[in-house]
């Protein structure tokens, strides 16, 4: 056999590779990769804090246990009993950045689960149906799309009212259009492939096609869309809370509230910007990370 003919054999058979032989690969491919752990890691961190909260956190994020030390001029800094430090009212700034973390969590995830659902809605319908459903519903994404999502966001926010409901909500109305696209791309691509044709021809229902072949099969760029959505809704979820559109409740702890409250300080107490600043770097960049790894990793162009 010529070399031109193994390598064509070997082509064949990465594009005939069953999907869940191309998942495994992947999962392979992350296990060995010092990225892609280094992002597992940073999230499973992150998961920990926010989950473990009570039982990790030194203090009540309530409590002002330094309120005695506190004056206009002096906020303490990192010491032996107070890591980070204590905020502009005396309470420990460790345990609101970890508690903070759960705010971040819930956020992300539920306003990730609703975008994709939304989504999915969407980019079914049109990659399902095709034709003027299809345009409508594309029609409808491309005016979503042609507004600015930080500036949607914080529309949607401010019309629902200051809540940690109406800042999931906002995030998940910006990420609906992108989920809706990417999807109906990918079915739209699936449609003419071999095995719809065969199943066509057999008259298999369509619904059944789409339900159990179609959308099966074009879930992967939505599975790493997802992640990478989590890394976009933390940080969205920050700036609302910055400009003031999250919770109603100023005590609980925010990451993005924290930041705007250190505005008058950061001459004098700069560690209060450090400290939540650099939780919601490293919680964005591990869902970044893992996401960006996964692209490759189900890409067939990255395969080996």
């Amino acid at each position: 056999m010529s070399l031109s003919q193994v390598e064509a054999a070997t082509e064949s058979d990465q594009v005939e590779q069953p999907v869940g032989n191309l998942r495994q690969a992947a999962w392979r491919r992350l296990r060995r990769d010092p990225v892609a752990i280094t992002g597992f890691v940073l999230i499973a961190m992150f998961i920990v804090v926010a989950v473990l909260a009570p039982l990790i956190a030194p203090y009540d994020p309530r409590d002002t246990p330094g309120a005695g030390t506190i004056t206009p001029t002096n906020i303490p800094g990192p010491s032996a009993e107070h890591w980070f430090g204590l905020d502009e009212q005396g309470r420990d700034e460790l345990s609101r950045v970890i508690y903070g973390a759960r705010q971040s969590l819930l956020v992300g995830v539920v306003a990730m689960l609703l975008g994709m659902a939304g989504g999915m809605v969407l980019g079914v319908l049109a990659g399902a149906f095709g034709r003027w459903v299809d345009s409508v519903v594309m029609r409808i994404v491309d005016i979503m799309l042609s507004i600015p999502g930080l500036l949607m966001a914080i529309a949607i926010a401010a019309v629902l009212g200051r809540s940690l409901t109406s800042v999931m909500i906002a995030i998940a109305a910006v990420n609906v259009p992108i989920f809706a696209r990417l999807l109906r791309g990918q079915m739209m691509s699936q449609r003419e492939s071999d095995y719809v044709l065969a199943a066509r021809s057999l008259g298999v229902r369509r619904r059944s096609i789409v339900l159990s072949h179609v959308l099966p099969n074009s879930m992967s760029p939505v599975i790493v869309q997802a992640t990478l959505t989590l890394a976009t809704a933390i940080i969205e979820a920050a700036a609302l809370s910055f400009l003031g559109l999250g919770g109603a409740d100023p005590a609980v702890p925010e990451w993005g509230r924290m930041l705007a409250s250190t505005q008058r300080y950061l001459a004098s107490a700069p560690h209060l910007a450090l400290f939540p600043g650099l939780a919601i770097m490293v919680a964005a960049l591990g869902f970044t990370l893992i996401g960006e790894r996964l692209r490759e990793a189900l890409d067939p162009k990255y395969r080996r």
